[in-house]
């Protein structure tokens, strides 16, 4: 039997202890723990890494590239939005300043803590408050959920957040969890339209979540029993979506004269994932910023030419050595799920316990969307599309524990919907046996 969607999904009444307790508990280990205080080696490269450099041109009036070492010229290597953002830390705080990398995780801790009231959202508008309250006290207090808050300057804290909301907004514009007059109201047009902006800020920040992009779209438009108006207003949040991209990619293609909708390094990254010593994982040390070879080709043939001559050589590899691609595939979608190995020579009992939690909590997840799936809970056809199409990318060229942290959110949801519904059976068995 499907499952109701319950009511009472809205802001009013989430638990805001837990946001402030998530939120304290963030900034209090960045600041005391000092993980703000970043190596200042390679010339600051790790505040922010490509996106620091790039966000360091920006203010020092270079515009926006060079993104390695030097003044090498324009790039499109990674999505503007986290460089713009760090750019305007700098600007007030200080060009790789110390407060800057406070501001900077700070920021990030906000990001996650905003992160709690959309979990809170999409556990109680598809399962139930008891799912709600326990998915989000873990990820207020869960270590894994918080180390991209607290120790990277990268996306990642970002992305997430924008990823969780959109899914509410998705939620809410099926009318799942809302109570009755909210529900006939459904995918407005201003819903619509924020659905789309939501989405451009997604594909500035990390573009490889945009293959959810329709199936989350057509989700919407499947059940929604207006559906000629419906597809109209999908229509325009469409050209509100392409309109939020149009100035970078009219940029791009002024700068480099190429089509480039978000960012150019796929050449790149699908050499290193699949080309010559490839191992299916990032590999750093053939990067421009460690390998001084390929960052004098980078500089003398220009992005663009670089990336293209990548993918030639790795077409050329790949029809030489057919088979390659087709066995590190596999090992990619097991490592995505299981954990990728740390390079760093830890202790065998820190890597065997990091590895045992990645597995678990991918576990709990898988079976809490299968169990979903089987008891027809609300929203369940969102998430299976977003569990299926947001690791095709990593699937197909490299991957990273970070990768996964768009889709983490959901994984703690299921997870905790399956162990709660665990409970309800061991109880009814229980209360059986006694009867």
């Amino acid at each position: 039997m499907a499952a109701e969607a319950p009511n009472g999904g809205g802001l009013a009444r989430f638990p805001w202890v837990i946001f402030w307790v998530g939120l304290v508990l963030r900034l209090g280990y960045m600041t005391f723990a000092h993980t703000w205080h970043i190596r200042t080696h390679w010339n600051h490269f790790e505040f922010g890494y490509e996106m620091g450099r790039i966000a360091h041109s920006l203010v020092t009036g270079h515009g926006y590239g060079n993104p390695f070492w030097g003044l090498s010229g324009p790039t499109a290597w990674e999505p503007p939005l986290y460089p713009w953002l760090l750019a305007g830390i700098f600007k007030v705080f200080g060009d790789y300043s110390p407060l800057s990398a406070w501001v900077t995780l700070a920021l990030n801790c906000v990001f996650g803590a905003f992160t709690l009231p959309a979990v809170w959202q999409i556990a109680r508008r598809c399962f139930s408050r008891k799912v709600a309250v326990w998915a989000t006290w873990i990820w207020a207090l869960y270590p894994a959920a918080m180390q991209y808050d607290e120790r990277w300057v990268w996306e990642m804290s970002l992305t997430c957040f924008l990823f969780s909301w959109v899914l509410v907004l998705a939620l809410r514009m099926r009318g799942i969890g809302e109570p009755g007059e909210a529900r006939a109201e459904g995918a407005t047009a201003g819903r619509w339209a924020l659905f789309a902006v939501l989405w451009a800020l997604i594909a500035l920040s990390n573009p490889s979540l945009q293959l959810f992009l329709p199936a989350c779209g057509l989700w919407i438009l499947w059940g929604s029993p207006r559906w000629k108006r419906q597809l109209a207003y999908g229509t325009m949040a469409a050209v509100i979506f392409l309109g939020c991209l149009a100035p970078w990619v009219y940029r791009n293609w002024v700068v480099f004269h190429h089509f480039i909708p978000v960012r150019s390094d796929f050449g790149f990254e699908f050499f290193d994932g699949n080309g010559p010593g490839s191992t299916g994982m990032i590999r750093e040390y053939d990067q421009p910023f460690q390998d001084p070879v390929q960052m004098r080709k980078y500089r003398q043939m220009g992005e663009i030419a670089w990336m293209q001559w990548h993918m030639q050589e790795t077409k050329a590899y790949m029809a030489k050595h057919p088979w390659h691609f087709w066995r590190l595939t596999p090992k990619r979608i097991y490592m995505y799920w299981a954990g990728v190995p740390e390079p760093a020579n830890h202790k065998w009992w820190v890597d065997l316990g990091r590895s045992l939690n990645f597995e678990f909590a991918s576990l709990a997840g898988l079976f809490g969307l299968a169990l979903a799936l089987r008891r027809k809970a609300a929203g369940r056809w969102l998430f299976f599309w977003a569990f299926a199409l947001l690791p095709v990318t990593y699937y197909l060229i490299t991957v990273h524990a970070r990768f996964r942290h768009p889709l983490e959110p959901l994984i703690d949801i299921l997870g905790v919907y399956l162990f709660q519904s665990a409970e309800k059976s061991w109880r009814v068995r229980g209360f059986s046996r006694h009867a």
